[in-house]
């Protein structure tokens, strides 16, 4: 058993691609808290975007920023409070919710605590000081937010629960009917968990669309979709054109065939997972009257959307930030896939694997590109400590 710590070494960002292996003192253990040995961490996108511009969207980091929220690992100290109530040991594999919220706020108190205004989210440049992240040998967590994992889950997999929490409350928010018939735009990680999840939860049947041939590729041979569709982008100058390029476009996905033969259509429900401006525009286009678009990636701030085709018809626009108890469920999920080999096997999107604090920023390189340097088909990226 590991004994714990005076001092954790991490990878911290000092500006746009600029890594610092770095040891930083541990302060005592709060008394609510649990001390973890970091063992697994898969990179986001927005760990990416932190890595390569020092910023994500509008949120600019302000002090070093150690990345990663993505995370698993190793109890190897407890605070006197956790300790009486025994709810996590020394020894046990917990899966890392990264987001503390306040649990005071009207928000919190009516359930939602993923959007309270006080949250620290760890790797995020929200906060200030900044909540550091995952990609160091050790972190404090409140046992609050700490989940306990089975033993047929790996520190892998219990990293992967993040992400997979996050399609849950995506699935959840629009709320999906059984049988229903859904679009996923953008067929890296979260897309490919979108379309497990509203397959799992709900017997979907699922297109999924990408400029990536072979994430196409591999959505539909290891069962996330029913029907993929290549993305060939085209450029136009003008809104109008560019209107109606996505317009042409959920025609052609429209024109696609189930695997009964049947015409795709107009679809329940889009998962728009990429945050382009053209995909949220086909997005409104592919769904039929009184169906939803749920805006699950994060991307370009300022858009242009057809608002006369979602008032005429109805439709809805869903917007979705990160989960509100969904790690259970997300536990059930991953533990029957482990254990019982429910389908799609979503363990199969990481692809690529590094180990060591040395080794953070090759990881980042890789995580930051849809194919590795031999070609091979980049989807989650992996540090291992």
């Amino acid at each position: 058993m590991t004994s714990s710590p005076s001092t954790s070494k991490g990878q911290y960002l000092h500006g746009p691609q600029q890594l610092r292996l770095e040891a930083r003192p541990m302060s005592s253990i709060g008394p609510s808290d649990v001390r973890i040995r970091v063992r697994s961490t898969t990179l986001c996108g927005s760990d990416v975007h932190y890595f390569k511009f020092h910023r994500n969207g509008s949120i600019e980091v302000k002090e070093p920023l150690c990345g990663g929220h993505e995370a698993a690992g190793e109890v190897v100290e407890v605070g006197p409070t956790v300790l009486k109530t025994q709810a996590i040991k020394v020894g046990d594999t917990v899966a890392i919710e990264s987001g503390v919220a306040c649990l005071e706020c009207d928000k919190c108190r009516s359930g939602r605590y993923n959007i309270c205004a006080k949250m620290r989210f760890r790797s995020s440049g929200a906060s200030f000081p900044h909540f550091q992240g995952t990609l160091q040998e050790y972190v404090d967590h409140p046992a609050e937010w700490c989940h306990k994992l089975p033993d047929a889950l790996s520190y892998d997999d219990g990293a992967l629960l993040e992400p997979l929490s996050v399609c849950i409350h995506s699935v959840n928010r629009a709320g999906v009917d059984q049988g229903a018939r859904c679009v996923v735009f953008g067929a890296g990680a979260v897309g490919l968990l979108c379309a497990a999840v509203a397959k799992i939860e709900h017997k979907c049947r699922v297109v999924i669309t990408d400029v990536d041939e072979g994430r196409v590729a591999f959505a539909l041979e290891h069962g996330f979709a029913d029907v993929g569709f290549v993305v060939v982008p085209k450029k136009a100058d003008t809104i109008d054109s560019r209107l109606a390029i996505a317009r042409d476009l959920a025609l052609e996905i429209g024109k696609l065939k189930w695997p009964g033969g049947e015409d795709v259509g107009r679809v329940d429900h889009v998962f728009e997972c990429t945050g382009v401006e053209s995909c949220v525009q086909t997005s409104i286009y592919a769904t039929e009257n009184g169906g939803n678009v749920v805006l699950v990636g994060m991307g370009t701030a300022i858009q242009t959307w057809p608002v006369a085709e979602l008032t005429g018809r109805e439709i809805n626009v869903v917007s979705v930030w990160r989960y509100v108890n969904c790690y259970p469920r997300a536990i059930e999920i991953m533990n029957a896939v482990k254990s019982h080999a429910l389908k799609p096997d979503v363990t199969k999107l990481i692809t690529h694997r590094y180990s060591g604090l040395e080794s953070v920023p090759h990881a980042y390189d890789t995580a930051s590109k849809t194919r590795d340097a031999e070609s091979k088909l980049v989807i989650k990226t992996v540090v291992n400590l």
